[in-house]
Formats: structure tokens, C-alpha cells, sequence
């Protein structure tokens, strides 16, 4: 009897030693659903991993096509070697040159007619390339401003005085030593030079003031012998006097160097 109890509590003992072995068995698969739950979360790390690391390829490949992209659309295609620079440059040397035909051949000649201007020897100035005019002046008084202008292309001399016949006077009017300047009056295109011409001497030293109508203006040359070329046939201001006691002065490059005497 007390055999079969101790044979009891050893089958139950060992009854009891199997369960604890199928727990423990139990537990080795619990882990590995652990395991698995781990594996699980495992490529996420991974994935992280991978995630952090820098992109070494791929931004490299874009780089590479954004230069090209940029070499081939900006620099080529669009503008700045083919279409821009190159070509607008051209187009900017073509707009800015002078036409073949008619702009270059006006340039030649403004360049030609400027250079036979400035080469033409000067020549005297008389009638026929100037042109004279008489005019009262209020001060001095009883006197007259002859003017002269240059109206050729080619620069004059004004040599001396001019000489003047008043009406049909016989002789040149009396010209004014004193009034001489140091150089010959030179006259470019366009400029103009200046006598004056005091009408009477002193009251009572002469024949009585007549009225003058015309006045016959005269050049003289450079050896200042008689007159040159073609005189000037000017009509008197009105109420116009002189005498023989008057004069002319040399000619002046201003109108009041003339005006002084």
C-alpha cells in the first residue's frame, strides 16, 4: 500500500516535470515570435539606416544632367554660344557698319570736298567772293561801318583798305594810315571783316558836304597797286553827306577796332 503511494507521487512528480519541460518549450517559441517581432521592426533600422546615408549616386547623375541640361539648352542652344552672343553679337557689328554704297561714298566725298578746302591755296577777297554791306552807325557820329564777308569756300585776304569812290568822284577816298593793323586781315568762309569810314573832316577845312547816293567799293591786291578783281556796287544810307576831307580806315577783324577812329 504505502509502495503504491510512493509510485503515485513519483508518476505525479513525474508528471509534473513533463509539464514544466512543455513550458519551458513554450517559451523558446514565445522568443522567437519575439525574434519576429524584432525582425520585424529590423528593415525599418535598415531602412533608416539607409536613409541616412547620403545619396552618393543618384545626386551625382542629376548634377550631371542639370550641367548638361544647362550646357546644352543655356550655353549652345539658347543663346550664348549659338543664338546669343555669337549671333547677336554679329547682328550688332552688321546694323552698326556704315552702308557699302551710299554712306560710304558720301563719307568719301564730305572727306574729299573738307580736304580740298583745307589744301586750297587762300586767294583775295574781292567783290565777286564776298559779300560787302554799308550801314549808319550812331557812334562816332558822321560816320559809316563797311562790312565784308567771306561768301566762297576758300579763305581770303583783305588786303590794306578798300578803296572807295563816292558817286562819280575822280579820286579814291583818302585812306587812314594810322588805323593799319600788324598782320593781314584773313577771312575763313563765313567770317567778316570791318572799316569804318568817317564821312568829313573838320567843319569849315573844305569844300562844303555833298550828298552821296553810291558808293563803289574796291579791293585791293597784294602789292596794294591799284584794285583787284570785282568791286562792290553798294547804295548809300539816305541822307548821306561827305567831303573830301574824309577817310576810310584798313580793314578790321573787329568792329570796334574799326569804330575807335
Amino acid at each position: 500500500m504505502r509502495s503504491n503511494r510512493i509510485r503515485t507521487t513519483v508518476i505525479a512528480a513525474t508528471a509534473l516535470l513533463a509539464a514544466l519541460s512543455l513550458t519551458a518549450c513554450s517559451g523558446d517559441n514565445g522568443s522567437t515570435s519575439d525574434n519576429g517581432k524584432a525582425g520585424a521592426f529590423a528593415p525599418a533600422a535598415n531602412s533608416a539606416a539607409k536613409q541616412s546615408q547620403p545619396p552618393a549616386a543618384a545626386p551625382e547623375k542629376d548634377a550631371t544632367a542639370t550641367d548638361t541640361g544647362t550646357q546644352n539648352t543655356g550655353m549652345q542652344n539658347s543663346g550664348t554660344r549659338n543664338g546669343g552672343t555669337q549671333n547677336s553679337g554679329s547682328g550688332t557689328r552688321t546694323n552698326t557698319a556704315p552702308p557699302a554704297t551710299n554712306g560710304g561714298k558720301g563719307a568719301a566725298g564730305s572727306v574729299e570736298q573738307a580736304s580740298k578746302t583745307t589744301n586750297s591755296k587762300p586767294v583775295t577777297c574781292t567783290g565777286s567772293n564776298t559779300k560787302t554791306a554799308v550801314s549808319k552807325v550812331s557812334r562816332p557820329i558822321n560816320h559809316l561801318l563797311l562790312t565784308v564777308t567771306n561768301t566762297g569756300s576758300r579763305t581770303c585776304y583783305a588786303h590794306y583798305a578798300p578803296k572807295l569812290r563816292f558817286d562819280d568822284a575822280q579820286a579814291v577816298f583818302p585812306i587812314l594810315d594810322d588805323s593799319q593793323p600788324q598782320a593781314v586781315v584773313t577771312l575763313n568762309p563765313g567770317q567778316s571783316a570791318y572799316a569804318a569810314i568817317g564821312l568829313t573832316g573838320e567843319p569849315g577845312s573844305g569844300p562844303a558836304p555833298r550828298k552821296g547816293n553810291h558808293l563803289q567799293v574796291n579791293f585791293a591786291g597784294k602789292n596794294n597797286v591799284g584794285s583787284t578783281g570785282a568791286p562792290a556796287e553798294l547804295t548809300l544810307p539816305a541822307n548821306t553827306y561827305w567831303d573830301d576831307n574824309g577817310f576810310v580806315t584798313y580793314w578790321q577783324t573787329e568792329m570796334a577796332d574799326a569804330l575807335q577812329y
